[in-house]
C-alpha cells in the first residue's frame, strides 16, 4: 500500500479539426484564465481514454473517440519555501470524430476552436506545454496519414 502523497493522474483530450484545435480556458487555479486542452482527473476504476472522453464532454459538450496517447507531462508546483503544493501527471490523448457543438461547461469559462497557427505563434495565453503537446499531435496525425496513404 502507498503511503503519503502521490501524483494525481489526469487526462487531456487533444482534438484538432483541419487547421483548428479545441481549447478550453480554465476557470480555476492553478491555470485560471489560461487556455489548455480539456481534461481532468482520472477517476478510480476509469481508463485513461474514458477519462479523456468524459472530460471533453463535461467541459465542451463535444463527444469524440479516443485514438492514441501522444504525450505526457508532469505539472509540479511548489511554494516560495520549496514545499510541494501539487503534482499532476497529465497524459495527452489524441481524440477524433467530434460530434456536437462546442459549449463551455463544468470548470471552464470558455471553450472554442482556435487556429493552430495562433496557438503555435504564441497569440494566446496558454497553460504550460500546450504548444509542445499540439506539435506532437500534429506529428502523430501526419505520420498516421502517411501510413494510411501508402
Amino acid at each position: 500500500m502507498i503511503s503519503g502523497p502521490v501524483p494525481r493522474l489526469a487526462a487531456l483530450a487533444v482534438l484538432t479539426d483541419g487547421d483548428r484545435v479545441l481549447l478550453a480556458r480554465r476557470e480555476n487555479r492553478p491555470d485560471a484564465g489560461l487556455w489548455g486542452f480539456p481534461g481532468g482527473k482520472v477517476e478510480l476504476g476509469e481508463t485513461l481514454f474514458d477519462a479523456a472522453i468524459r472530460e471533453l464532454e463535461e467541459e465542451t459538450t463535444l463527444r469524440a473517440r479516443a485514438v492514441h496517447v501522444i504525450d505526457n507531462l508532469d505539472v509540479i508546483r511548489r511554494n516560495a519555501d520549496g514545499q510541494l503544493q501539487m503534482h499532476f501527471h497529465l497524459v495527452a490523448v489524441l481524440c477524433a470524430d467530434a460530434v456536437g457543438k462546442v459549449k463551455a461547461s463544468d470548470d471552464v469559462s470558455e471553450a472554442d476552436w482556435h487556429k493552430v497557427s495562433a496557438v503555435l505563434g504564441g497569440h494566446l495565453a496558454l497553460s504550460k506545454d500546450v504548444d509542445r503537446v499540439l506539435r506532437r499531435a500534429l506529428e502523430f496525425q501526419a505520420a498516421f496519414q502517411a501510413v494510411a496513404g501508402s
